[in-house]
């Protein structure tokens, strides 16, 4: 083949725009596939570097998958492009020599790039005055493939893509450097996993499952057919959108291409021919919306797993690249839920019956040591669908704005950028446990008067729920009682900024403006109403920050995960600022007060809830004295309610789980709940771990020293 130019300069010219001819013009003269090996230099140093690249990156987008906690059940996928990486061993060889027949019979001759395929290709269209036949390879349009999905700006994609003679002969170059390095099975798996069959099916296991409901191994001579037949023009072919018409031609001529390669003999084409296209599609479930409807109610546990994802580290630099991991990594990620425990939340909060109250009643549960979530339940359904739902009770709201219940997607449990509830006295907790761990005992006593007039914030003067609790308190009795007044001495004897930045410690964030600016460094010994529980907070943080208390001082992260794995399965990891290597889905605890202190503190959490102190004395009565009874083993925690009951809460623990319960109106906080409803928490806690702790050994809480006593 000489090297004088083809045909006239005119004719020419759209060809090579059209990427239909292997060479570049130089000096008027066009370099055909022979004279590519040398034009390295002529398509850029770059070619090189993105050969490299493709070599070591061409693994496809693909599918993330989130299972329940038996490692075996699929909840939900995750993906831009639904795509699971299967290896060649693993498909029929229907598929491997149909694509062949339909997109490059020569594949197993030619080094990447078909000379015959060219020339034919160049001839046909020349005939033809415009583009009736191209000349990709296999190879070829896999590099192009590879191109596109290693790409990370809309620059790249568009060079990848886009229809010049430049990148037709850089992908030409590339193709035969990828032959060099990759084997033709290698090359025939990556592309299988790479090629777009339409109807949102990226790869053949794509195809296989949402096509006709099977795995790529199992896919007959004519179902190969069909959906090889879909590379070259998906949309035109696509057998479920079209009459089926053009799908049967485009296969028919893939079973005859089958044939001629000696893959199929001619009766068999014939017989299957004359078969129609039979389809038995599938609908990839995506995002957590698509989670089962017998797991309707893990589905806001899924929303928080993606805005847990979304603040990790691990997986981007930030909410946009660690998003674009989930989807498009091929993770599979086992949930840390318990469906025990979940069963006995759900029941406990009334989760299908209470649905269409304006009153949200929702529990989370946290395992002390670990800090994994093993529960999250709310009186809603988990649905974008908000026909059924009335307007918005708050009077401020725009009129088109839907209310929360019965469906719902709102993160009302905690992990997303709702505020939370003001969760009232189970703050109380944090300005004792500060105090514990400065070193007062828990005989500390103060003389708590129905009102106090503060000494320290400008002339505060709370008051407390009840004039029985007036008289001399000591930790145990005034966390039993509630006692206001105590707190707001005792706070003052430690400054309230200790149990602000201790809260912290514990895992709670200030969300509002308010909130922010009291605890903020210049105003945070100023907040005294931060004892009676004024900010807002999640169940999710109080659950996972009472945990700690269980696990004797040591604070775990909230995790929602038992495990995360890398499409190759290993763990996924991270890297510390300390420079170590650390699995994802390990549990991070850190000390943050001392053992002593948080028994302590759990010490004098027994006497809300009816139970017997190892030391002290809780005074004789207290606020929730029925959940010992109903639990049936040692228990602590403390009740919370707010100005004119708008909220009401109840956190407790035992040794081996935290529970935190609220109720409220999370559309219109205005809207109280009211005294008679203060139980509903109570009762959802109590509730809960009696039935999530049945059959399971009771176990003691561990006593504090008589040192911290006093």
């Amino acid at each position: 083949m000489s090297n004088r130019p083809l045909g006239k300069p005119g004719r020419l010219v759209p060809l090579l725009r059209a990427g239909l001819i292997a060479g570049v013009v130089v000096a008027g003269a066009l370099y055909p596939v022979a004279a590519l090996t040398g034009l390295g230099a002529k398509t850029t140093a770059h070619a090189v570097e993105q050969k490299t690249n493709i070599l070591r990156t061409a693994l496809p987008a693909e599918t993330s998958y989130l299972y329940a906690p038996d490692g075996k059940t699929v909840l939900t996928m995750f993906y831009e492009e639904y795509r699971r990486y299967t290896k060649l061993s693993d498909m029929s060889p229907n598929i491997q020599q149909a694509i062949v027949a339909a997109e490059d019979a020569r594949f197993y001759q030619h080094r990447g790039v078909d000379p015959k395929g060219v020339a034919r290709a160049f001839v046909a269209n020349s005939r033809s005055g415009g583009v009736s036949q191209g000349a990709s390879t296999l190879t070829m349009q896999f590099v192009r493939m590879a191109l596109r999905d290693s790409a990370t700006t809309p620059k790249e994609v568009q060079e990848a893509t886009q229809q010049t003679s430049l990148r037709k002969v850089k992908e030409m170059r590339m193709a035969l450097d990828v032959e060099k390095e990759l084997t033709k099975e290698q090359i025939m798996e990556r592309y299988l996993n790479s090629a777009y069959f339409g109807h949102r099916a990226y790869g053949i296991f794509a195809a296989a499952q949402i096509f006709f409901s099977k795995t790529p191994a199992t896919l007959t001579p004519v179902e190969a057919a069909t959906v090889a037949g879909l590379v070259k023009s998906p949309s035109e072919y696509d057998p479920v959108t079209s009459d089926q018409k053009d799908a049967t031609g485009r296969r028919n001529y893939v079973l005859d291409r089958m044939a001629q390669l000696g893959y199929l003999s001619p009766d068999a084409v014939a017989a299957a021919k004359a078969e129609p296209i039979k389809l038995n599609l599938s609908y990839p479930a995506n995002d957590c919306t698509s989670v089962p409807e017998k797991y309707n109610s893990w589905g806001f546990y899924c929303d928080y797993l993606k805005n847990w994802w979304s603040s990790q580290p691990a997986f981007g630099e930030n909410r946009l690249e660690r998003m674009d991991k989930l989807r498009r990594g091929g993770y599979r990620i086992v949930l840390s839920i318990d469906p025990k425990i979940q069963e006995a939340a759900e029941k406990g909060v009334g989760a299908k019956d209470g649905i269409g109250s304006p009153f949200a009643n929702g529990i989370v549960v946290a395992e002390p040591g670990t800090g994994r979530i093993k529960a999250m339940a709310v009186n809603r359904k988990y649905s974008l669908d908000l026909s059924e739902n009335g307007p918005s009770g708050n009077p401020e709201a725009n009129p088109n704005v839907k209310a929360t219940y019965p469906n719902t997607v709102a993160p009302l449990l905690g992990g997303g950028d709702l505020p939370g509830y003001q969760a009232g006295s189970t703050f109380k907790m944090f300005p004792m446990l500060a105090a514990l761990n400065s070193g007062l005992p828990l005989s500390t006593a103060y003389d708590s008067p129905y009102r106090y007039q503060s000494k320290v914030y400008d002339g505060w003067a709370p008051s407390n729920a009840s004039g029985a609790m007036t008289g001399r308190q000591t930790m145990w009795s005034g966390f039993g009682k509630s006692v206001n007044t105590y707190f707001v001495q005792l706070e003052e004897q430690i400054g309230a900024e200790k149990g602000v930045r201790l809260a912290e410690q514990l895992g709670l964030r200030w969300r509002t403006d308010v909130d922010r600016d009291h605890a903020s460094p210049t105003k945070a010994n100023k907040w005294g109403a931060f004892t009676l529980g004024v900010s807002d907070a999640t169940p999710l943080e109080m659950a996972n920050a009472y945990a700690a208390i269980a696990a004797d001082g040591r604070y775990c992260e909230a995790l929602p995960v038992q495990s995360i794995s890398n499409r190759d399965g290993t763990p996924t990891t991270y890297t510390t600022a300390g420079g170590i290597q650390r699995e994802v889905a390990k549990p991070r605890c850190r000390q943050v007060v001392n053992a002593d202190a948080a028994r302590a503190a759990t010490d004098a959490a027994r006497c809300p809830t009816g139970d017997t102190p190892a030391k002290g004395s809780c005074g004789g009565w207290s606020t929730a004295d029925s959940v010992r009874g109903t639990v049936g083993r040692p228990v602590a925690g403390k009740t919370g309610t707010t100005d004119s009951t708008r909220s009401a809460w109840f956190v407790g623990y035992t040794p081996e789980l935290a529970a935190a319960s609220f109720i409220a109106d999370p559309d219109n906080p205005f809207n109280a709940v009211g005294d008679g409803m203060s139980q509903v928490p109570i009762a959802a806690v109590a509730e809960t771990l009696r039935d999530a702790l049945k059959g399971r050994p009771t176990r003691q809480f561990t006593p504090p020293s008589d040192a911290i006593v006093g």
